[in-house]
């Protein structure tokens, strides 16, 4: 069954049954060629010969194919995986960070390669992420600011990359939040508008973004409407005339209900 290609191994050569050192396990049913071979170049059947052998994936740690190292850390037992930390290979590297223990963890957080670090942030015990607030890669930081204990947020506030003040707002403390309404981009301040109190949304009523204004606009105490009735953006007076207008109705609606009860 040949599910990917012809069984072929990771260095180009044609592979040999007979003179595999593991031929013993073809015997057993525990390996086939073609579809799964710790020798073949293709990971998914090295991961098929390790899925059908999982007790044999600490002797393969030290293959010279990185794709054997790292298919067998999904397998072999915790313990052996400390000794991948240092693999030249950022695709071993990565595949241990999977499973590592979270203190073990805490030796790839300045890994050179970011995929290692990326899969570092998404797993680290979140009061650890501390140490990689200033990673030099935005995506890393995006994952931190998804993580990152909410107490700790203030220490990314003015992150250079705004994906990952957009995140920032969306999580930090009420109290702060107004710390990041003059942020200079509007991505930002909309994210910042949509948490604000109505009653604090007034500051950004002359916001030079549409976008914002459409946000401070739609919850704004009715009293600070008028500031935006005249507004450039279409979209935004219409907003503003339907709130008007449904303000206005209640008010008439209540006034003509208090007639009817008053005795005659």
């Amino acid at each position: 069954m040949n599910d990917i290609g012809p069984p072929t191994g990771w260095q180009g050569c044609e592979l040999d049954c007979a003179s595999c050192p593991s031929r013993e396990l073809k015997a057993q049913g525990r390996c086939q060629l073609g579809l799964a071979c710790v020798h073949d170049r293709y990971a998914k059947r090295i991961d098929r010969f390790f899925f059908w052998n999982p007790g044999l994936a600490r002797d393969f740690l030290e293959h010279p194919y990185f794709e054997v190292r790292a298919v067998a850390c999904k397998y072999v037992d915790v313990f052996h995986l400390p000794r991948l930390i240092d693999d030249v290979d950022e695709t071993v590297r990565g595949s241990a960070a999977m499973r590592l223990p979270s203190k073990q963890l805490l030796k790839l957080v300045c890994d050179p390669h970011r995929e290692v670090r990326i899969r570092v942030a998404s797993r680290l015990d979140p009061h650890d992420l501390g140490a990689m607030i200033h990673d030099h890669d935005y995506y890393v930081r995006q994952v931190v600011a998804k993580r990152l204990p909410e107490s700790l947020l203030t220490l990314m506030m003015h992150d250079e990359e705004p994906g990952v003040r957009c995140i920032v707002a969306t999580r930090i403390n009420e109290a702060m939040l107004t710390g990041m309404a003059a942020d200079e981009d509007a991505g930002v301040r909309r994210e910042v508008a949509r948490r604000l109190k109505p009653s604090q949304l007034q500051m950004l009523l002359t916001d030079p973004d549409w976008r914002v204004r459409y946000e401070v606009a739609s919850r704004v105490e009715p009293r600070h409407l008028w500031r935006l009735a005249n507004d450039e953006d279409e979209l935004v007076r219409e907003l503003v005339r339907q709130r008007l207008g449904m303000a206005a109705g209640g008010v008439i609606q209540l006034v003509t209900q208090k007639q009817m009860f008053q005795p005659f």
